[in-house]
């Protein structure tokens, strides 16, 4: 298994519409600590999918697990999100197994939520982010606490709303339906890290 990445980060999110703006928020978070976001939208065909998700995972340093999306889907038949607890169980019994130094970090938009939709949970503290922008910019920073360089929370909210913007011409210029498409997100993570290293000149693009 090949080293992690102290500079990477594993994004477990929900791929929905609705969700867009706070996927940026996650993106230019990550991005004003120097950390490349990884998601699965980047994997293409190959190896089994579960086979790539988890050498994915295990060539970053952390992860960042979103649990606020509950709901049934709306297309039929209606269905509740799996992926999301599943591959945050896949992250614990790895760590766990092979007792890795991968750090994970369990984020939801509602207060006391996951103590009953993922009761096993029960005596981890979950970052509650109110289901904003500014909230996870604020939880990220509360993550991340101990990396050596700290942006300001104006600095990083100077880079989610600069991203915010960009976001408009990357999808435009890749013709794409929504944000979470592999070419849409590569741009998002090389934008999100020029866009810091213009608000943070000592930071690497």
């Amino acid at each position: 298994m090949r080293r992690a990445n102290p500079d990477s980060a594993f994004l477990n999110i929900p791929y929905d519409r609705s969700y867009e703006e706070l996927f940026l928020a996650y993106i230019a978070g990550l991005a004003a600590f120097g950390i490349q976001p990884r998601a699965t939208l980047e994997l293409t065909a190959g190896a089994r999918r579960l086979d790539r998700i988890f050498h994915l995972i295990s060539s970053c340093d952390c992860s960042f697990h979103d649990l606020s999306m509950v709901k049934l889907d709306r297309k039929a038949p209606r269905t509740p999100r799996f992926n999301m607890p599943f591959e945050l169980g896949l992250v614990i019994g790895w760590q766990r197994a092979t007792q890795s130094n991968h750090r994970w970090f369990v984020f939801e938009s509602s207060p006391y939520r996951v103590q009953k939709s993922l009761s096993d949970l029960n005596g981890t503290d979950p970052f509650i982010y109110n289901g904003t922008p500014d909230g996870v910019l604020r939880e990220v920073r509360n993550c991340l606490a101990r990396r050596r360089d700290q942006p300001t929370a104006d600095q990083m909210h100077r880079i989610f709303r600069d991203l915010r913007d960009t976001s408009v011409r990357i999808r435009k210029d890749a013709a794409a339906s929504s944000l979470f498409e592999a070419r849409v997100f590569a741009n998002l993570s090389v934008g999100a890290g020029q866009l810091a290293a213009r608000v943070l000149p000592g930071l690497k693009a």
